[in-house]
C-alpha cells in the first residue's frame, strides 16, 4: 500500500463521511448502545441471501481467484469501504447491503494487503448491520478457537518486530533498573506482569539475568503473573520454569493469579527491586474507572520502575466514523509490513490475519453493540502520558541502548523480500519521542505502538 492515491484517499474521509445532511440526521438520531440496532429488512432477504453467498466464496482460499482479483485497484476499495460505512452509520440497509456485495466480490484472503484488509473490515460492517439479533451475526463473528488464536499470536510474535519490540524494549529497562539498584537489592528482581499472556516475554529476561549472574554471586527472580484462566496459569509457570531450570546461578519462583485478583495478596522481599510490567494491559480494561484503579494501586507498591507499552490510536466512543477511519490507517499498516515478514500464499500470515488482526478488527467496529463492553481502549501516547502523570508518575529518559537494541532487532526480523525493500529496515522503523522518554516502532509514516518507562513521584 505505497500508492500516493491510497494513502491520500485514508486521509480523505471527511469529503466522504461528513456531508452536512448526514451530520444533521446523525445529530437528530439518539442510539441506545444497550439495545443494537435492528433495522426492518423487508424486502432485503434477497440482498442478505446474496452477501452471504458471496462473502462464503471470498472466504474460499482460491490461488486462481486471487489471480483475478489482485489487480483490482486498492483506491476503488479503500473508497467503496468508507461509502460502505457510511451507509451503515445511517442504517441505509439497501446501500450498505449492496457495497458490502460489492466489497466481497473484489475481495481475496490470499490477494495485496488492502484486498486482505478490506475483507475483515467489510465482516466486521456485516456483523455490524445484521446486529446480534440476526441469525447471521455469530456466523460472521465467529470466533477462532483458543488453539487458533494461540497458534496465531505465536505465528505473528515470531516472524514481525511487533512484540518483541514490546517485549525486549520492556526487558531491557527492567535489566538496567536492577542494575541501579544492585548494591542494595540483595541480587533480587521481582516482577509483577498485569498480563503474563502464556510468559512469552520472559524467557529473555531469564537467560540475560543468568549471564550476569556466578556461583558466587546468584541473582533471584520472582514474576508474578496475572492470567485469564488456571489453565493459562499452569501452562505458563510449567514453560518458563522449564526453561529456567537450563539457566545457571538464577533461582526463579513464578506465583500465579487469575486477573481481578487484589494486589494485597502479592508476596514482597525486603529491599528487592521491585517492577511492574503494564505490557497491553491497560488498553483491555474496559471502562477508565478501572484504568485509574490499576494504577493507583501500582502507585502504592512504590516499584522502582512501572513499564508502559500500548498501541497507538485513538478511539472516539462518540463517533463510530472516527474510530472506523483510525483502525483503517492502523490495520492498513499492519497488513501491510506483514508482506514484509511474510510471503503472500504463507498459511501462517493466513492464519495471523484471520485469527488474530481479523479477529480484532471486527471486535473494534462492533464494540458499542458489545453488552459486555470488552474491547481495547487505544489512546495517543499523549493520552496515557497524561494519565500516568496524572496518578503520580513521571517519565524517565530511555537509554540509548534500548533503540541501539530495537534498531537490531528490525535488521534481524524483517526483509522477507529484501530486493522489495527500501532502506536499511524495509518499512519498519523506530524513532525516539518525548525528548528520548518513549521509544515507538511505526511502519512507515504510521507509528504501531509505544513503550516508556516511569517512576513514582
Amino acid at each position: 500500500m505505497e500508492d500516493t492515491d491510497e494513502d491520500e484517499l485514508l486521509n480523505l474521509s471527511l469529503s466522504i463521511v461528513t456531508d452536512p445532511g448526514g451530520e444533521r440526521n446523525r445529530k437528530r438520531k439518539t442510539k441506545d448502545i444497550s439495545k443494537p440496532f435492528n433495522p426492518s429488512y423487508e424486502g432485503c432477504e434477497g440482498k442478505i441471501f446474496r452477501l452471504l453467498q458471496v462473502r462464503e466464496e471470498m472466504l474460499k482460499v482460491d490461488h486462481k481467484r486471487k489471480k483475478m482479483v489482485e489487480d483490482g485497484k486498492g483506491l476503488h476499495l479503500i473508497h467503496l469501504l468508507l461509502i460502505t460505512a457510511t451507509s451503515v452509520d445511517e442504517n441505509n440497509v439497501n446501500s450498505a447491503l449492496e457495497n458490502l456485495t460489492e466489497l466481497y466480490q473484489s475481495v481475496s484472503l490470499i490477494g495485496d494487503s488492502v484486498q486482505r484488509v478490506v475483507a475483515y473490515f467489510a465482516d466486521g460492517l456485516a456483523a455490524r448491520l445484521l446486529t446480534q439479533k440476526s441469525p447471521f451475526y455469530d456466523m460472521v463473528m465467529k470466533e477462532p478457537t483458543n488453539e487458533e488464536q494461540f497458534l496465531a499470536f505465536t505465528c505473528l510474535y515470531r516472524v514481525s518486530p511487533y512484540y518483541q519490540f514490546a517485549h525486549f524494549t520492556a526487558n531491557q529497562a527492567i535489566i538496567e533498573a536492577f542494575e541501579k539498584e544492585d548494591e542494595i537489592n540483595n541480587r533480587a528482581l521481582h516482577v509483577i506482569d498485569f498480563d503474563v499472556c502464556y510468559g512469552f516475554q520472559w524467557p529473555s529476561l531469564i537467560q540475560s539475568l543468568s549471564e550476569k549472574a556466578s556461583s558466587g554471586n546468584r541473582v533471584s527472580l520472582r514474576l508474578t503473573g496475572y492470567g485469564r484462566s488456571s489453565e493459562e496459569l499452569q501452562e505458563t509457570e510449567t514453560r518458563l520454569v522449564s526453561f529456567a531450570g537450563g539457566c545457571r546461578n538464577l533461582v526463579f519462583e513464578f506465583q500465579g493469579l487469575l486477573r481481578g485478583s487484589k494486589l494485597v495478596n502479592l508476596r514482597k522481599k525486603k529491599n528487592e527491586t521491585v517492577v511492574v510490567n503494564l505490557v497491553f494491559h491497560l488498553n483491555t480494561l474496559n471502562n477508565f474507572l478501572k484504568i485509574s484503579d490499576t494504577l493507583k494501586s501500582v502507585h502504592s507498591l512504590r516499584p522502582s520502575i512501572v513499564i508502559l507499552v500500548e498501541q497507538e490510536g485513538s478511539r472516539s466512543p462518540r463517533s463510530f466514523l472516527s474510530r472506523f477511519m483510525e483502525s483503517l490507517h492502523y490495520f492498513a499498516a499492519m497488513f501491510d509490513s506483514l508482506d514484509d515478514c511474510l510471503p503472500l500464499e504463507s498459511a501462517e500470515r493466513l492464519s495471523i490475519e484471520k485469527n488474530h488482526l481479523g479477529k480484532e478488527i471486527k471486535s473494534i467496529i462492533n464494540c458499542d453493540k458489545d453488552e459486555d463492553n470488552k474491547f481495547p481502549r487505544y489512546a495517543k501516547m499523549e493520552t496515557w502520558k497524561g494519565r500516568m502523570e496524572s496518578h503520580g508518575f513521571e517519565g524517565m529518559k530511555m537509554s540509548s541502548k534500548s533503540l541501539i537494541q530495537a534498531k537490531l532487532l528490525l535488521k534481524i526480523r524483517t526483509h522477507y523480500c529484501p530486493l522489495q525493500c527500501e532502506g536499511e529496515s524495509g518499512g519498519f522503523r523506530v524513532f525516539e519521542r518525548d525528548d528520548g522518554k518513549s521509544l515507538s516502532l511505526g511502519w512507515q509514516d504510521r507509528c504501531l505502538l509505544t513503550a516508556s518507562a516511569w517512576q513514582c513521584v
